[in-house]
């Protein structure tokens, strides 16, 4: 499991005192996830994820605990924080910032269908526009200027074509970001494995600690470079145009995102190549670290510089 701070049974325990929520019954460790020690908790309150925070500091958990707690609070099946009677969302448990978080009721979906894909795109939507009420403000932490920071860590690892492949790109998005879009708060990481599915609905989405202020636009690049492609990593138009439709149907795109949506394709697949090679090749110590194959997105991106004039829309 991807665990970096082990906790004990008993160092919980001490720490949920700090809560009216009961006393532990069982905790168990969660496999996925690549950035923070996670685990399940069932007290004799409920039931909560335990998560301590690997990289986010105290400083900037404010806006993601806030976030969620702003969508949850607007009907968005989002974890809610649970507060402690100091009347806090986090505190440190083991040295790092630690919260419990409500556990949402459903199961990932391995293969989306149509449907799966148009539930998908109405719920973006509904955390789109509940967020543009939202006041707090934070960059997205894997934007831009992440990219060009992550580049040359990774590059000496690639060989001449991949590292002019990443070149390349990197001076393609420079010219073509697209800063008079729509912006308010995304949730930047809308993978399968975040939207978790009770039976035909959605019951959760997950997760929201890649979140941060940018082109609302994106964030729909990203889930549809997840939830519509085939094993080849092309777009299954079929999904996409259901996912697109749904999200149009409660927030309607601009004519400018549209003849934007091929730029934000690619940089969405950029963005996790990117990441998925940091985390390949540099990954911090723990007990054990799932990181996920860079091929993958790479092989994507190459599929929507390939196929930039005739991608998938409404």
């Amino acid at each position: 499991m991807s665990v970096f701070t082990p906790v004990t049974p008993e160092q919980l325990s001490v720490w949920l005192k700090s809560y009216r929520l009961g006393t532990l019954v069982r905790m168990q460790g969660i496999a996925a996830g690549i950035e923070n020690t996670n685990y399940f908790v069932t007290v004799t309150g409920g039931s909560y994820v335990l998560t301590l925070f690997e990289k986010l500091t105290p400083g900037e958990l404010p806006f993601y605990l806030g976030l969620m707690a702003h969508l949850a609070q607007r009907g968005i099946p989002s974890p809610a924080p649970a507060i402690d009677l100091q009347g806090r969302m986090f505190s440190e448990l083991n040295g790092k910032p630690a919260a419990l978080m409500s556990r949402l009721q459903g199961e990932a979906v391995a293969a989306p269908t149509p449907e799966h894909c148009g539930q998908v795109g109405g719920t973006l939507a509904d955390i789109h526009l509940a967020g543009l009420s939202y006041a707090g403000r934070l960059a997205n932490p894997r934007g831009p200027r992440w990219w060009r920071e992550a580049a040359p860590q990774v590059s000496p690892f690639l060989d001449d074509a991949r590292a002019e492949l990443l070149r390349s790109e990197l001076e393609f998005q420079s010219q073509h970001r697209c800063d008079d879009l729509p912006r308010g708060p995304i949730h930047a990481d809308m993978f399968r494995d975040n939207v978790l599915f009770a039976g035909e609905r959605i019951g959760g989405v997950i997760d929201f600690y890649f979140a941060g202020v940018d082109c609302l636009l994106f964030d729909v690049a990203v889930t549809v470079n997840d939830w519509c492609v085939d094993a080849a990593g092309g777009i299954d138009a079929t999904r996409a145009r259901a996912l697109l439709a749904a999200y149009h149907a409660k927030r309607s795109f601009t004519s400018e995102e549209h003849g934007a949506w091929p730029v934000m394709l690619r940089a969405a697949a950029l963005r996790f190549w990117l990441s998925r090679l940091y985390d390949f090749y540099l990954p911090r110590a723990g007990e054990l670290v799932h990181a996920h194959d860079p091929e993958h997105f790479r092989r994507i991106l190459e599929l929507r510089i390939t196929h930039s004039g005739d991608v998938p829309w409404i």
